[in-house]
């Protein structure tokens, strides 16, 4: 038995055309993680959704875990990669960044998918290749790039989670949080703290995508040199 459900055909050249397919299959089941997340996902509330029996459903997907890759397939399928690289690699992946977490924030249950516990379907390949092509002109090794594609795409998810968590923006959390260390940094129990506060403050920074990311990135691939 192949470990993917993508190295199987949708359909073998026998027997009758498979009454539905991956997609509906997957659109049925993100719907459902939409609105209650992965917890309210199971082979049996698909099979109903689609119209099918629970049992005809393991006919498509054998495994749970082959139904979270066809969700994460298609949810992939929903960055924006059809701009041409700009030229400007810094700008083009906080772009994708930017999609993304769009995707992250319109179907928060991905962030609850264990990290390894589905592989890469063919629109998440076609993500990465996208990235790779951004960092094309880069002089560092391949394994770096594909190091940076997972440290963007882990600080995405880290940021939405947070976001998600605080009900919002990081705004907020980040003043509060500057105002709290303002006020220990009095007591001379931590010189290196103080010293960081009296240092010349940073641009302000409306939105960690844009502020920090950059920043990441740029550390990573230049170090890898």
């Amino acid at each position: 038995m192949a470990r993917s459900i993508w190295l199987r055909q949708e359909r073998s050249g026998r027997g009758p055309a498979p009454e539905h397919s991956r997609a509906q299959i997957a659109a049925a089941a993100m719907e459902l993680a939409d609105a209650g997340g992965l917890d309210a996902l199971s082979m049996r509330k698909v099979a109903a959704a689609v119209g099918a029996g629970a049992a005809s459903l393991y006919r498509y997907v054998e495994t749970r875990d082959e139904l979270l890759e066809l969700m994460a397939d298609a949810a992939a399928g929903e960055i924006e990669i059809s701009r041409p690289p700009s030229g400007d690699w810094r700008a083009d992946l906080v772009a994708l960044a930017h999609e993304i977490r769009e995707v992250y924030r319109r179907h928060p249950w991905m962030l609850d998918i264990a990290p390894g516990r589905v592989a890469f379907g063919p629109r998440t390949v076609d993500v990465l290749e996208y990235a790779l092509a951004v960092m094309r002109d880069l002089d560092v090794p391949a394994g770096t790039k594909m190091e940076a594609f997972a440290l963007m795409n882990g600080f995405v998810a880290l940021l939405v989670r947070t976001e998600t968590a605080m009900g919002g923006a990081t705004t907020d959390w980040q003043e509060s949080q500057a105002e709290f260390l303002a006020s220990v940094v009095t007591a001379g129990r931590h010189p290196h703290l103080a010293a960081a506060f009296t240092a010349p403050p940073a641009p302000p920074v409306a939105d960690l995508l844009d502020g920090v990311l950059p920043r990441v990135l740029t550390g990573l691939l230049d170090s890898g040199r």
